[in-house]
C-alpha cells in the first residue's frame, strides 16, 4: 500500500466537491481591529476581517494585555505541566473561580479548548452515569457529539429545538433511567436560540439533568455576560454550563461550570483534562480579566447589538438573502459550495473583505453560506462598504437574492 496515495485521494474527493478549505494568512493588529494584515502571494494587503470569532473585540482590550503580558513578565509562557503536575498556577486558578461566579455554581474548570471541554465533560458525565441516555439536539456541535461517542453511552437524538420530539423520547426512556439532555443557547452557524427555560422544565419533570453549551453567547449575552441563561433568567436551572474563553471573551480555552461534586468527578476522571499541560499562566490571566471586565461593562454588549442590526438591516437593503437570526451571527445563503468559494475569493481579491466560506460538513449540503459576525469595531462605514461589496459580488456570480426562493428548491 501506498499510503500518501490513500490521503492524497481524500483530499482531492474535497477537491471535486467544490469543498476544499484554503486558509488565508493573516496578522492580526492589535488596536486596529478589524483591520488585518493579509499576507497575500502577491504581498501584504489590509483587509477587513468579517468572520471573527472574538465577536466583542476583547482579544485587543487594554485590560487583557495588560493582564496577558505582566504574568508573562513575571512568571513566564508555559504552565509547566498537567494540572496534576505542577501544572496548577494560581491565574489559572482564580480564572476557575471567576468562571464559577459567573455562571452562579459551586466550581469551573478549565481546559484547552472548547472543543477539549465538551469532549471530556459530557464524555466522562455520561460515563460515570449508570446506563445513562443522551438527548442530544439534532444541530449539536461536532465537539458535543465526540463527547457523546466517546461515552460509549446510548444517544438518541431530538429535532432541533422540538420540545414535543424531546419529551417524547424523555418519555420512552422511563423515570427511574439516568437521562442528559445536551443542548446549545445559541447555534452559531443559523443564529438561532435554545428555550433554555422550557427544556429545564421538561427536565425537572422526567428526571434529566442539563448541559447547556453557552459558547457563542458568554461574554455577549445577560446582565453580566453569562450567557442565554443568564439573560432568560434560568441560569440556576442547569446543571452544567459550559463556554468558550475564545470567541465573546478574546483568549482561548473552554471551560465547564456545575456543582462541586460534578466538577471534581470531571477533574478525577477525564482524560482530555488529566493528560494534557494546563493553560499557560499569562493566558488564564488574559482570560480572567476578560471576564471580569465584562461582568461589569455593557458597552460592548450594546454596541455589539446595535452594529449586528445595522448590519442585517443594510445587507437586506440590498436584497441579499440574509437568513432569519435573532443574535449577532448574521448568515448569508448561497447554497453552492463552488459559488460560496468564489464569492469569498472576490470578497478578498476585489474588496479587501475576508469571509470564510461555511460548507459541509459545517451545514447540510444546499445549505453553503457566508456566516458574517459584526463586532462593536464594525462602524457604520465599514457596514456601508460590505453592503456594497456584497451586493456587487452577487450580481457578479448572478447569485440569487431571495432567501425563501433558494431555500425552497
Amino acid at each position: 500500500m501506498i499510503y500518501d496515495d490513500v490521503f492524497r485521494s481524500a483530499v482531492e474527493q474535497l477537491h471535486t466537491e467544490k469543498r476544499y478549505r484554503v486558509f488565508a494568512d493573516l496578522e492580526r493588529r492589535a488596536g486596529e481591529f478589524p483591520h488585518a494584515t493579509w499576507h497575500a502571494p502577491d504581498g501584504p494587503r489590509d483587509v477587513v476581517v468579517w468572520c471573527s470569532n472574538d465577536y466583542l473585540g476583547m482579544g485587543e482590550h487594554p485590560k487583557v494585555l495588560a493582564a496577558l503580558t505582566e504574568t508573562a513578565n513575571r512568571v513566564g509562557a508555559g504552565a509547566g505541566g498537567t494540572r496534576n503536575i505542577a501544572g496548577t498556577n494560581h491565574p489559572l486558578v482564580m480564572l476557575e473561580n471567576e468562571l464559577a461566579d459567573l455562571h452562579g455554581k459551586e466550581a469551573g474548570l478549565v481546559f484547552t479548548s472548547g472543543y477539549v471541554s465538551n469532549e471530556a465533560s459530557i464524555s466522562t458525565i455520561a460515563r460515570l452515569l449508570p446506563n445513562c441516555l443522551i438527548l442530544s439536539d439534532a444541530l449539536n456541535h461536532a465537539s458535543m457529539i465526540a463527547g457523546m461517542r466517546g461515552s460509549g453511552c446510548a444517544r438518541k437524538v431530538f429535532q432541533h429545538n422540538d420540545l414535543d420530539d424531546l419529551e417524547r423520547l424523555l418519555e420512552e426512556a422511563g423515570p427511574d433511567r439516568a437521562k442528559i439532555i445536551a443542548f446549545e443557547s445559541v447555534y452559531s452557524m443559523d443564529g438561532d436560540v435554545s428555550p433554555i427555560g422550557a427544556i429545564c422544565d421538561l427536565a425537572e419533570k422526567y428526571g434529566a439533568m442539563t448541559y447547556l453549551d453557552e459558547v457563542h453567547a458568554v461574554g455577549m449575552y445577560g446582565p453580566r455576560g453569562g450567557g442565554i441563561a443568564e439573560r432568560d433568567g434560568v441560569m440556576h436551572r442547569v446543571d452544567v454550563i459550559e463556554g468558550t474563553l475564545a470567541k465573546g471573551f478574546g483568549v482561548i480555552g473552554g471551560y465547564v461550570a456545575a456543582s462541586k461534586p460534578i466538577i471534581d468527578a470531571i477533574r478525577s476522571y477525564a482524560p482530555g483534562f488529566i493528560f494534557t499541560t494546563a493553560i499557560p499562566p499569562a493566558i488564564a490571566a488574559a482570560a480572567c480579566a476578560s471576564v471580569a471586565h465584562l461582568k461589569t461593562s455593557q458597552v460592548e454588549r450594546d454596541r455589539h447589538q446595535s452594529q449586528t442590526l445595522k448590519t442585517k438591516i443594510a445587507l437586506a437593503a440590498r436584497g441579499l438573502p440574509v437568513m432569519p437570526s435573532e443574535t449577532h451571527i448574521v448568515p448569508v445563503l448561497v447554497g453552492c459550495p463552488e459559488k460560496a468559494k468564489a464569492a469569498t475569493d472576490l470578497l478578498l481579491s476585489d474588496h479587501g473583505i475576508y469571509i470564510q466560506p461555511i460548507n459541509y460538513p459545517t451545514v447540510p449540503r444546499g445549505t453553503e453560506r457566508l456566516r458574517i459576525s459584526p463586532s462593536p469595531a464594525h462602524d457604520d462605514a465599514l457596514i456601508r462598504g460590505l453592503a456594497r461589496a456584497l451586493d456587487a459580488v452577487w450580481s457578479e456570480l448572478d447569485l440569487p437574492r431571495r432567501y425563501e426562493a433558494i431555500a425552497a428548491e
